[in-house]
């Protein structure tokens, strides 16, 4: 089994914005999370795309990706993910290759395939092209192409782009991605941290259909958790009800700011929407230290993941770079 203390850490960022907050206080509080994350030794910072919510400003994933390899000097930086559908191939290609000529060998390109938003942003993200149901991997094969070294008389080349190895991942909640990704030998990452029921079928399926490739020579696969630490199992608890409240809006559909922490969730949710927020957030890491570690670790047994990518938002800054530093020294530990 893997252990928790040789299993590399990441981390997933949505740009958030906080109750009374703004978009631009959101970004300086990325590049502080990056800058320690950086410090503390982890593998990558991934940022999601997203669109028309009021809570999230990570809509401009690429200019963002930039923002936060400028802020740092070591750590990968890339997209958790990318929805392919809303751009074009071309586009996508000569935005990464920009930001790897900028930063080389620091970018990753994560790739989804939902649109990150409501049906009716995706018409005005989309524009004439939203009424047409994108071919997911016809789109990933036309980028991978602008990707490749140009061949002899190509029309179209990704400038920059084009030959510069860029890692790709594909990411997902369910077995479409899963199944595409170890076809084409690709790593692969689930977001556990807020689907997280397929996720052991959605494995199984990416390492049985696995096929070596340029890319990968064997299966690698990334799970998402949502992770919150404090120096004890309450506090964290508390913290942590701010996350609670964001996914009960979205059982309710009315998406907004992150509200600060309540003492007691039992006063705004009934007991059906606390069954459906636990079951959203069962991919879950919250207590102090020595909780943290034991939860993470159970999670990495059952899944054999080969890395953890860890999603934490508290309203309080002060306490998210708290959980951060207690995590990166308790997922260190034995």
């Amino acid at each position: 089994m893997p252990d928790l203390a040789d299993t590399p850490l990441s981390f997933l960022d949505l740009a958030t914005v906080v109750r009374d907050g703004t978009p631009a206080q959101a970004y300086a509080r990325t590049a502080e999370v990056a800058r320690l994350v950086d410090d503390a030794g982890f593998r990558r910072f991934w940022l999601a795309e997203h669109h028309n919510l009021e809570g999230i400003a990570s809509a401009a994933t690429a200019v963002l990706i930039g923002h936060v390899a400028a802020h740092t000097t070591r750590i990968r930086v890339g997209s958790g993910g990318v929805m392919l559908p809303n751009h074009s191939p071309l586009i996508v290609a000569e935005q990464f290759g920009t930001l790897e000529s900028l930063y080389p060998g620091r970018i990753d390109l994560g790739l989804g395939r939902a649109p990150g938003t409501d049906p009716v942003t995706v018409r005005a993200v989309r524009g004439p092209a939203a009424a047409m149901e994108p071919d997911f991997a016809a789109l990933l094969e036309q980028l991978r192409h602008y990707l490749r070294p140009a061949a002899e008389g190509q029309a179209v080349r990704a400038i920059p782009g084009e030959g510069l190895g860029l890692p790709i991942w594909l990411l997902g909640s369910s077995g479409y991605s899963a199944q595409l990704a170890g076809q084409l030998g690709l790593p692969f990452a689930f977001a556990s941290h807020f689907a997280p029921r397929h996720v052991l079928e959605a494995l199984e399926l990416y390492r049985s259909v696995f096929r070596p490739s340029e890319a990968l020579q064997q299966p690698y696969a990334m799970v998402a958790m949502n992770v919150v630490v404090a120096e004890t199992d309450a506090r964290a608890e508390y913290l942590a009800s701010s996350l609670r409240q964001r996914f009960l809006r979205m059982v309710r559909n009315r998406r907004g700011p992150l509200d600060p922490p309540v003492e007691d969730m039992d006063r705004l949710w009934s007991g059906q929407e606390r069954s459906l927020v636990e079951a959203m957030l069962s991919a879950s890491a919250v207590g102090s230290p020595d909780t943290v570690r034991e939860r993470m670790q159970a999670f990495l047994d059952v899944t054999r993941a080969d890395e953890i990518m860890v999603a934490t938002d508290t309203y309080s800054q002060q306490a998210r770079l708290t959980s951060l530093r207690l995590l990166a020294e308790a997922a260190g530990e034995p």
